[in-house]
């Protein structure tokens, strides 16, 4: 019969098959092992995140990165630039509205305001020792009362070498006398006989030495009717900078 010669073939071939039928099985299951064990690896060395996250981040590849500027680094008495090692840090800011209290901030120490609940209506004082930069006494005065006296009194006991720190909240002016504005005046400040009813005012002063011309020291701000920020008072003011410390 034609074809014939090929049926001995048969047995040979299905025995081969019957051998290699094992080695299939061997082959799959390690096939399926090293299939699970990368898998694992891969579970283990990838973050979980959400799928989400995951899209985001694959459609973000090819976009350009967004440089973030860095967060300011906060200075002293919230100075936008920092005062060199070898000076004292101030900043002085006058009452503004009923609910804006006045403050007075030294190298970074709050010396007045309303979190110590120090600082009142009136004239606000601090007085800090200009050699070691330690606060020798803080008052506020009243100037709705008769205060000019126990004020003259307080600034003349600052001893020398001494740096006065003064901000008004509410009114500065109305029992203010003469005698407490020499006193004042004495001390350098050009805009004391200018005060008038809730004028926004602040003054740095030195007592026993003299500050650098080009430090500001005083500032004021009048009431007015037609500009003023808040109701019947003026805007809030605020004097900064920095006083260079005794040479050693």
């Amino acid at each position: 019969m034609a074809g014939a010669p090929w049926r001995h073939l048969l047995p040979a071939r299905e025995g081969r098959s019957r051998r290699l039928g094992p080695l299939k099985v061997v082959f799959l299951v390690l096939a399926s092992l090293c299939a699970w064990y990368s898998g694992y690896l891969l579970a283990e060395l990838i973050p979980d995140a959400p799928l989400s996250s995951a899209a985001y981040s694959i459609h973000s590849i090819g976009e350009r990165p967004v440089l973030k500027a860095p967060v300011p680094k906060r200075q002293k008495c919230d100075h936008w630039t920092p005062c060199p090692s070898d000076t004292y840090a101030y900043r002085l800011l006058s009452g503004g509205g009923i609910n804006k209290y006045a403050k007075i901030c030294f190298e970074d120490d709050l010396l007045m305001g309303e979190k110590l609940g120090n600082v009142a209506r009136g004239i606000n004082i601090a007085i800090v020792n200009y050699v070691t930069g330690n606060v020798t006494a803080t008052q506020h005065f009243d100037m709705y009362e008769d205060n000019s006296g126990p004020m003259i009194k307080f600034i003349q006991s600052a001893p020398p070498k001494s740096l006065l720190f003064m901000v008004t909240y509410d009114d500065g002016s109305t029992r203010l006398n003469n005698d407490a504005k020499n006193a004042i005046e004495e001390l350098g400040s050009k805009e004391i006989r200018n005060m008038k009813f809730r004028s926004s005012w602040v003054f740095l002063a030195a007592k026993g030495f003299e500050l650098p011309s080009e430090i500001q020291r005083e500032k004021i701000n009048h009431s007015d009717t037609k500009n003023n920020r808040y109701s019947g008072w003026p805007a809030e003011i605020q004097i900064e900078g920095c006083i260079p410390k005794e040479p050693s």
